[in-house]
């Protein structure tokens, strides 16, 4: 079984900003693959799909970002997902708007979500789906994670989303991170 979770802040106050990116990726590829999150437990939204014979759960915790790990962690622990069958797709500022990274575990890189799902599964080794917003030119870095893309950066997040949804699937074939970071880094 597969656990890919996306990560962002409920409510439409947070619907279209930078640190949505998570939520906004995994919505992408629920709508083109007609799939939504029917199901609200465990801190979050949630679906458990069936896909070419994997069992796989996709999840928005609503938690906020900052204890996005603790819906993940009731999710992996009530369905005992090992945390390399988890792909956690978030922001990252240390990379330009719209680059695609893959990593199988290491640091959070001072993701706040990120940390709080390592402190909650208790290790580093799951694997992250890393979409760039960059870093803020002349504002705070709050402002600008909990503000809206322009029409150019959305159209480089729209091919990322684009990029996100083949990862998804190979992830869900079984592709291990190793293929994956050669595919797409």
């Amino acid at each position: 079984m597969k656990l890919i979770a996306g990560l962002g802040n409920p409510g439409r106050k947070y619907a279209q900003t930078k640190h949505n990116t998570g939520f906004m990726a995994l919505d992408h590829y629920l709508e083109k693959n007609g799939l939504t999150l029917d199901k609200n437990k465990f801190d979050g939204l949630w679906t458990k799909q069936n896909i070419n014979g994997e069992d796989v759960i996709f999840l928005e915790p609503q938690t906020f970002m900052n204890d996005s790990g603790k819906s993940i962690a009731q999710v992996a622990n009530f369905f005992k997902i090992k945390p390399e069958d988890i792909l956690v797709i978030h922001d990252d500022m240390d990379m330009p708007i719209g680059k695609i990274r893959i990593r199988a575990n290491g640091k959070s890189g001072g993701h706040n979500g990120i940390k709080s799902i390592m402190a909650c599964l208790g290790t580093n080794n799951f694997n992250r789906l890393k979409i760039g917003i960059r870093h803020p030119e002349n504002e705070s870095v709050v402002s600008w994670v909990l503000s809206p893309f322009n029409n150019d950066q959305q159209k480089l997040m729209d091919a990322a989303f684009e990029t996100s949804e083949n990862v998804i699937n190979d992830f869900i074939k079984g592709k291990n991170a190793q293929y994956l970071m050669n595919q797409y880094n």
